[in-house]
């Protein structure tokens, strides 16, 4: 109960004080800002009722994209964290261009995949994969490294093979590793949906929030970020009931 009260106590109070500081004008005033632009939660409350069609169509198309790209992620980076921690050469080969890859900034990467691969999906859940692709691998390495070396020592004892010890020792043991790198990779995912959108997009919560950014609707601008983030947490809430599932040791 707690675990829940208190955030929603805390979100309550921002959200009250919020609209409190708008609709009086305080907090345009305090921005140096016409009230027109700082709407209220209730302002925002009732853009996101009255566009309700429109920004779940927008929002099917981004998830759409999230959902390709990050699986996209999950099988490349488990097949890469695999590759990494079973043979040397493919560590010593792959890790400074799994470093490089991050150090180019997705923004700069988002307009070369549009020219290749056009306006549709594609392109978006390329960048979507391209961000969410680290965490995962990063994850897998990192959790079947940290496997127990008495139990491998004693998996070896008993003359068990290197697929054994890797399917009921190492796998186990990192699979916590594992969902803690998708956790994160899920979170960022919309984010690099969004970039893909602002990019070159028809459809989306990305392309709705330039037309909303330049039409001035701010309190449309705002449903569309609360419906994203939204997505976010459903995708994360999913993703740590599946971890409790599966992790059940924890």
């Amino acid at each position: 109960m707690r675990r829940w009260l208190l955030p929603g106590l805390l979100l309550a109070a921002l959200v009250g004080a919020w609209q409190v500081a708008a609709s009086t004008g305080a907090l345009a005033d305090l921005l140096g800002l016409e009230p027109f632009l700082v709407p209220s939660p209730a302002e925002i409350a009732d853009a996101l009722w009255q566009d309700r069609t429109l920004t779940a169509e927008n929002a099917w198309v981004t998830l759409r994209e999230i959902l390709l790209g990050l699986g996209i992620a999950l099988v490349v980076g488990v097949a890469v964290g695999l590759a990494m921690h079973l043979s040397k050469v493919a560590r010593d080969t792959l890790s400074p261009l799994i470093v490089a890859s991050q150090a180019v900034p997705i923004i700069v990467i988002a307009p070369i995949l549009v020219i290749w691969f056009g306006y549709g999906i594609w392109p978006k859940a390329a960048v979507v994969a391209l961000i969410c692709f680290f965490p995962v691998a990063l994850g897998v390495v990192a959790g079947l490294r940290s496997a127990d070396p008495a139990a491998t020592k004693m998996m070896r004892t008993l003359d068990a093979s290197r697929a054994q010890i890797l399917w009921r020792v190492e796998s186990p043991w990192a699979l916590p590793s594992f969902f803690t790198g998708a956790k994160v990779a899920v979170v960022i995912a919309p984010i690099g949906a969004v970039f893909g959108e602002w990019v070159g997009a028809n459809q989306g919560l990305g392309r709705a929030i330039i037309y909303d950014n330049a039409q001035l609707q701010t309190a449309s601008l705002f449903a569309d970020v609360v419906a994203l983030a939204a997505m976010a947490l459903v995708l994360y809430g999913l993703l740590a009931l599946a971890e409790r599932r599966v992790v059940t040791w924890r």
